[in-house]
């Protein structure tokens, strides 16, 4: 199983669109097999879903994500995780144990404008 979990810093970040990075682990038998960290390649329409589904993402772990992007990552067989937050090391752990628990999104309508990736490229300009 590979996974993508938002990430902000070393936590699990609450805008799963508009993080800065995404952990990426590969599972086998709830044994951690590979982890990784890519840069966010953009938040963009309807682009993340193919580009998780295009890496082979089974699975996705945030804070929050918008109920539109839910059902675009559900349409590819992509399980969505929301409510989470934390420690990246310790939802892993969770998550190998079998105990990760998720929630309400951690979303509102039009919040993540300015943040994250966004807010990182405009700082750069």
């Amino acid at each position: 199983m590979k996974i993508a979990i938002a990430k902000e810093g070393n936590d699990v970040s609450s805008h799963f669109g508009r993080c800065p990075q995404f952990t990426i682990v590969d599972v086998e038998s709830n044994k951690l097999i590979k982890k990784e960290t890519i840069n966010n390649p953009g938040h963009r329409k309807d682009f993340l879903p193919q580009f998780f589904y295009d890496k082979g993402i089974d699975c996705i772990i945030a804070g929050g994500l918008g109920h539109r992007a839910s059902m675009l990552f559900e349409d590819k067989g992509i399980k969505v995780i929301v409510g989470v937050t934390g420690d990246i090391d310790k939802v892993i752990d969770n998550m190998l144990k079998g105990t990760l628990e998720g929630g309400e999104s951690l979303c509102e309508p039009g919040k993540g404008k300015g943040y994250g990736i966004e807010k990182v490229n405009e700082d750069r300009i």
